[in-house]
């Protein structure tokens, strides 16, 4: 079984969205997807779209994806990589593609010369903040943030 991780394109738009919806379904925040088809394919893909997509594929069939965008650290003087979502289906995980989404990401964070790569996770979703702390991944206690950086980073992205 091959996992492929690929940017997202326009054509993928209505599988984001779909899975934008199962994560907001796991998350019982499925009342708060306004999100449609054309808001996706504006926000991800027309000309200086800020936010960018990856599509995780295993055996060439969509599994999930990821959204991310670049920040900025006044304190580290330098742009950042935030995860706004990473989905990977029920059915799916457990056989490594959410951590190669992961450092795909962190590769992307590394290759852009980002001084931290950070994401949110809600406190009640015990799964994932493991699988983060198994990563080598911080809790920003005061934030509720994970955050990867450093020889962390480098290690992660370095595999």
């Amino acid at each position: 079984m091959t996992i492929e991780i690929r940017p997202a394109t326009p054509s993928d738009a209505p599988q984001i969205l779909g899975f934008i919806t199962e994560l907001a379904d796991y998350e019982r925040a499925r009342h708060e997807v306004i999100a449609s088809v054309a808001d996706i394919e504006r926000s991800l893909f027309n000309e200086g779209a800020t936010a960018h997509g990856l599509i995780c594929l295993r055996d060439g069939s969509p599994i999930g994806f990821a959204v991310f965008f670049f920040s900025y650290s006044t304190w580290l003087g330098s742009n950042c990589l935030y995860l706004e979502d990473l989905y990977i289906t029920p059915q799916q995980r457990g056989g490594g593609a959410g951590k190669t989404l992961l450092r795909h990401l962190a590769k992307i964070a590394c290759a852009n010369d980002c001084g931290r790569f950070e994401w949110s996770v809600l406190d009640w979703n015990k799964p994932a903040i493991e699988f983060y702390k198994s990563l080598g991944a911080q809790p920003q206690e005061e934030w509720v943030r994970y955050r990867m950086d450093g020889a962390v980073l480098r290690e992660f992205a370095e595999g």
